[in-house]
């Protein structure tokens, strides 16, 4: 396993009456791309400026490679950030942009210049040198960000929803950018966003917050795949999430009808959240699978069809590649492995795992 590069230990930040994270605990290893994904508000921006030395933890301390960096000021810590806007000087231009930190570092012309170059040969910018700042697009002042930080050569870099002012096309090439970036340069990126999608495809390790609580963390398969309670179901995709009964190990009743399953230790006859993911219910003629129920809705979103079906006193969501038209009787059919079985959580704050990782 890779190096703890940095370990966020316990940390409680309030502002005001306002608690925004709550006991975290967290590492990050060498080379990793880790994002820290959650709704408005979870806690996500406020942790990355407590590793960038933006902010101060109330209670708690930040360690890189073994040392206390709680107190040391963002100049001193070999952490660099872009932000969301890119936060780039309108009246230099491109290359005195990049140089800046440089500068201010006292490096030599000669260094300056190679540095430069390198920079902008690595985010595909070569040439861009003279241009003002503002008659660059969105994406370029983007990678203009990339390249200034660069060029420091930080052991992590920390990135605040910098893709966020992007159109969708654009985002997702830059999505490919990022990782490229990442295995070219061998830095541990820390990536902060609310786009489930941009975690998915870009990370090696997703850490789903939620009211100043890590809810899990994992790859994106694990918390696509096996959520660990309801909030991460519903946050990461679309899930049915239905009040099931636990009859015995690998057996739950849902919507009055016994599913087999692949979950154990739950207990018998215990209260359950069981989740189903749309792509993984398939629909049948009447009679032929678990539940037989009617098509109420019935829209087509390009790759797929997206459907409602009425079944068991349950809006069950569909996708599929074969469309059934609003009305038509149809079975429900769901194999055992994907079912997914979750304890009810006792309370909102109810962390969903082990944070000693």
């Amino acid at each position: 396993m890779a190096k703890e590069l940095i370990r966020l230990d316990n940390l409680t930040k309030s502002f005001g009456d306002n608690t925004v994270l709550k006991g975290l605990s967290l590492s990050v290893h060498e080379n990793e791309f880790i994002t820290l994904l959650g709704p408005s508000g979870c806690g996500k921006t406020t942790t990355l400026r407590i590793i960038g030395g933006f902010e101060k933890p109330d209670e708690g301390r930040v360690f890189f490679e073994g040392k206390d960096i709680t107190d040391l000021e963002p100049n001193h810590r070999h952490i660099n950030t872009v932000f969301q806007k890119y936060a780039l000087f309108p009246h230099m231009n491109v290359e005195q942009n990049i140089a800046f930190g440089l500068k201010v570092s006292k490096k030599s012309d000669e260094y300056i210049k190679e540095k430069i170059n390198y920079a902008l040969k690595l985010v595909n910018l070569e040439g861009y040198e003279k241009r003002n700042i503002n008659s660059l697009s969105g994406g370029q002042q983007q990678r203009i960000a990339m390249a200034r930080a660069i060029v420091n050569e930080p052991k992590v870099l920390l990135l605040d929803e910098p893709l966020g002012a992007l159109d969708l096309k654009l985002r997702q090439e830059m999505e490919y950018e990022l990782i490229r970036l990442k295995n070219e340069l061998g830095i541990t990126f820390i990536y902060v966003t609310h786009d489930q999608e941009e975690a998915l495809t870009m990370s090696d390790k997703v850490v789903v917050m939620n009211e100043g609580v890590i809810q899990q963390m994992g790859t994106p398969e694990e918390i696509y795949n096996e959520p660990q309670n309801a909030f991460v179901a519903d946050f990461i995709g679309d899930s049915n999430i239905i009040d099931g009964f636990m009859i015995h190990d690998k057996l739950v009743n849902i919507c009055g009808v016994d599913f087999p399953c692949v979950d154990s230790g739950f207990g018998e006859n215990k209260a359950v959240d069981v989740v189903i993911r749309p792509e993984d219910v398939e629909l049948g003629k009447p009679g032929k699978g678990q539940l037989d129920g009617e098509v109420i809705h019935n829209v087509f979103i390009g790759v797929h069809y997206e459907m409602e079906v009425m079944a068991g006193d349950y809006e069950w969501l569909v996708q599929s590649t074969t469309s059934h038209p609003v009305g038509e009787k149809v079975s429900i059919k769901v194999k055992a492995d994907n079912i997914q079985i979750m304890h009810k959580p006792q309370s909102k704050d109810e962390e969903a795992l082990d944070l000693d990782v």
